[in-house]
């Protein structure tokens, strides 16, 4: 089994900073790459932030120059520092992994549970 669990979600006003925090635990044994995803109400789940392993990352085109990914190997636990947030960018943050259960196993897609991120003043 492999858990996902996100922290940092909240109520901030515009303009206002959040971060958030994934965590992995369980039996994987490899991660390649750690994302992370947003469904806002009535739309379609998106990709926002990806990291893969070696260091290589990228944002989507309407968080660039205000969010940041980055992961940390050790802990297997990857980030999300967003800041000037916006109203647009309320919405449940879901991290997802792509990794596998063992060397020689096929890749899978691990998801957390959400959490909600609310910008309004």
């Amino acid at each position: 089994q492999v858990q996902l669990v996100e922290s940092g979600g909240g109520l901030v006003r515009p303009g206002g900073s959040l971060r958030l925090s994934c965590v992995v635990s369980g039996s994987i044994a490899i991660i390649h790459s750690m994302n992370w995803y947003r469904q806002a109400p009535g739309e379609q789940r998106e990709v926002v932030a990806t990291a893969a392993s070696g260091g290589v990352t990228a944002v989507t085109d309407s968080v660039k120059g205000r969010f940041t990914i980055s992961r940390d190997d050790a802990k297997n636990t990857v980030y999300l520092q967003m800041n000037s947030l916006k109203p647009e960018d309320t919405a449940d943050y879901y991290c997802n992994v792509q990794g596998r259960s063992a060397t020689w196993s096929a890749p899978n897609n691990y998801w957390g549970q959400g959490t909600q991120v609310t910008v309004s003043s």
